[in-house]
């Protein structure tokens, strides 16, 4: 009878369910009723236009400075313009750009540039082996495990961010670009990143078959470091292999030669540089959680023993005055965003009126920031070099001035920024801490909420 009973419910609740998924389907009702409402818009011209033209052309607004005003009231002193090419190495170009302004000035020189291809070497290594180190320790965990699913995923790549650039510096050091000079694979990295991921997808797959076979510790790590040894290969066929020991001098401005020395790239950092990377903050504006509070991103490093990127989570507004008076005191900043919002790339503008999307297309597309995140709808995408501000005569911030990695792309090779799309486009940005209020300095006290890799907020600079 009990049986009976709930045959006889589940048959008298079919034609409500049949009827509620039906409901949920794409009827021909339902498509006449948003054809007719389409064609009652006259849509013809319009979508003769939109069809046959890039949508971006058509929905530019072509009004935004159109003054010309490329001039800033304050700017960093800075020589030159580099260039990134096909590769996703804007983060180690940008961190570099903080670093360079400060060897001309000190050295008055023309000219100067860091080798790129140097660090990028030992970032590779580096994160080869934290992808070996992260499957081992991980080997218990199924396939199918999130993490083991994103470690697979995301074996390496070629885009990182600023403590990237801080630990391979105190580790490696730094040598000028003429001495490990960009090889055509630095910057043209796609091919190298495939073969590297597809090697390291297979030697993860052994270690863990390794680990399931019982292993001892020690097998496993002397298995790991054999496996570098082909990374490696991979790297200094690429890219060349990184120098010990160099000899250089440089000519400055009045055309005087120092003397030849003799170098470590170790010993180069701390006699050209010489800065207490440690010294520097990352802070983040991220409207959809809490602010004053410290974050943690796990696997967000590029060592082993590295420091995963954590960062303090602020008002935008205390973000632009930290800045801004970094850029008064002559000091450049690592600062990062999702670029391709509202970019004109021929005239290097970033501005929220750049193309008007909701006029062309009849639809508004309303999303705040904090639901932008969320969503994966916006996230950080490059990194460049925050080195100007323009400041009225009432002490208002008009826009800012980002030297950037694409060559002399944009305006002059930099991209003018206005004061609302550094609202509402800005992630990072890397202050030093004399800039930074006392109060938002304690944060770094608190202990960080830890973020997973697959948090909207992990997204490396490329």
């Amino acid at each position: 009878m009990k049986y009976l009973f709930s045959l006889t419910v589940i048959i008298l609740s079919l034609p409500f369910w049949l009827n509620a998924q039906n409901k949920q389907l794409i009827s021909s009702e339902m498509l006449e009723s948003m054809h007719k409402t389409f064609q009652d818009t006259k849509p013809q011209a319009l979508q003769n236009a939109i069809r046959n033209n890039s949508i971006n052309d058509l929905a530019n607004t072509r009004n935004v400075y159109n003054t010309g005003d490329t001039y800033f009231s304050n700017r960093v002193k800075t020589k030159g313009i580099t260039n990134q090419k096909q590769s996703g190495r804007c983060w180690l170009f940008t961190g570099l750009n903080v670093l360079r302004p400060i060897v001309i000035e000190k050295y008055k020189l023309g000219d100067f540039e860091f080798s790129q291809s140097y660090l990028f070497f030992y970032d590779q290594l580096e994160k080869s082996n934290l992808f070996l180190v992260s499957i081992l320790e991980s080997a218990n965990l199924p396939m199918e495990d999130r993490k083991v699913d994103w470690l697979f995923k995301n074996p390496i790549g070629d885009g990182g961010q600023w403590t990237g650039v801080v630990d391979l510096i105190e580790k490696y050091g730094l040598v000028p670009s003429e001495i490990m000079p960009e090889s055509y694979q630095a910057e043209n990295t796609g091919t190298m990143s495939k073969l590297l991921s597809t090697k390291l997808r297979e030697q993860g797959l052994k270690l863990r078959k390794l680990s399931e076979l019982g292993k001892s510790k020690e097998a496993l790590d002397n298995e790991r470091i054999a496996m570098l040894s082909d990374i490696y290969q991979i790297l200094a066929l690429s890219l060349g292999e990184p120098v010990q020991k160099f000899q250089y001098r440089y000519k400055d401005t009045e055309g005087k030669v120092s003397e030849l020395k003799e170098y470590t790239p170790q010993a180069f950092y701390k006699e050209f540089v010489n800065v207490n990377l440690s010294e520097y903050v990352m802070l983040m504006n991220d409207p959809s959680r809490a602010y004053n509070q410290l974050y943690e991103i796990e696997y967000d490093r590029h060592r082993v023993d590295g420091r995963n990127w954590k960062y303090i989570n602020l008002d935008i507004d205390q973000i632009k005055s930290f800045a801004k008076a970094s850029i008064i005191d002559n000091q450049a900043m690592y600062f990062s965003c999702d670029v391709g919002k509202q970019l004109d790339s021929k005239k290097g503008y970033l501005d929220l009126n750049n193309y008007d999307y909701n006029s062309l297309m009849g639809v508004n597309f309303d999303m705040t920031k904090a639901e932008r995140i969320s969503t994966f709808a916006s996230s950080s995408s490059h990194g460049m070099t925050l080195v100007a501000v323009d400041i009225d005569q009432a002490g208002q911030i008009k826009k800012w001035l980002l030297e950037n990695s694409w060559g002399d792309s944009g305006f002059q090779g930099h991209l003018i920024m206005s004061d609302e799309w550094f609202s509402e486009y800005m992630f990072r940005v890397v202050i030093h801490k004399k800039y930074i209020e006392p109060e938002v300095l304690k944060v770094l006290n608190q202990k960080p909420i830890v973020l997973p890799p697959w948090d909207p907020m992990f997204s490396p600079e490329l």
